[in-house]
């Protein structure tokens, strides 16, 4: 049986580690420099698309959702990268600090909806009233976002459902869930690995560099819990984690 060898043993010459370290920093620069534009994009479409600059007509509202969903795909691949290439597990909040997970969950429901109306899929929100927690909300916020965007990407018909529930005093399970057409189980240990295909064909405007499920991996790693998935064909998928959130006071 011939071995694969294991390349980070191997030596790395001092020019070819110093190449690489370059090219790395300046695909950090190029996705940076993408990703302010973008998000300048995504804001002030959904300005247009609210009307707060004037009327729009319901085949513009249509429109702008393209071009917002498109946007807001482009954003978060610029985004998951960046995040990818400094490791993919920084929990930007270094201490848990005091939030609402109600305006969390609210915020993510608020940046999916005109990817869902483009695809004319039922949006739905479970959440009960969890009051003020401590914890990490961006990273809650983008393993939420990255999970909601994934089952757009893959569900043609039917809903995408984002919920929480408190299981005991201070533990939170939150879920994402689909009926899209399910995960092939064959490939589950390729789910997390970052440019794999999806478990489908890539779908116009969103991204399907799989960082994002790599991240969120990383990211619920990084507070302390597990990254769960249950899926079956003609049913779809459901993504949930609990965390640790104790009441602030």
């Amino acid at each position: 049986m011939t071995s694969i060898p294991d390349t980070a043993a191997l030596p790395c010459h001092p020019r070819f580690a110093a190449s690489h370290h370059q090219d790395m920093d300046l695909l950090i620069d190029v996705a940076h420099d993408l990703r302010s534009p973008l998000t300048s994009i995504v804001a002030l479409t959904e300005l247009l698309r609210s009307g707060q600059s004037g009327p729009v007509t319901e085949p513009q509202r249509r429109q702008l959702g393209v071009i917002y969903t498109a946007a807001l795909g482009l954003c978060a691949t610029a985004s998951d990268f960046i995040e990818m290439a400094h490791g993919g597990d920084r929990l930007t909040d270094k201490t848990p600090m005091d939030f609402s997970p109600d305006d969390v969950l609210g915020s993510v429901q608020d940046m999916i909806r005109p990817m869902m109306e483009v695809k004319a899929l039922t949006l739905q929100l479970e959440v009960p009233e969890l009051g003020r927690r401590l914890g990490y909300p961006r990273a809650l916020s983008r393993v939420l976002l990255n999970l909601a965007t994934n089952a757009v990407k893959y569900t043609e018909e039917g809903f995408v459902r984002i919920a929480a529930r408190n299981l005991g005093p201070q533990n939170v399970e939150f879920s994402v869930r689909d009926t899209g057409p399910g995960l092939d189980l064959d490939r589950l240990g390729e789910l997390y690995q970052p440019f794999k295909a999806g478990p489908g064909p890539a779908r116009e405007h969103l991204s399907s560099s799989g960082l994002g499920l790599a991240i969120c991996q990383r990211l619920v790693a990084a507070m302390d819990s597990e990254l769960q998935i249950e899926t079956q064909p003609d049913w779809g998928t459901l993504f949930y984690f609990t965390v640790a959130l104790p009441r602030a006071a």
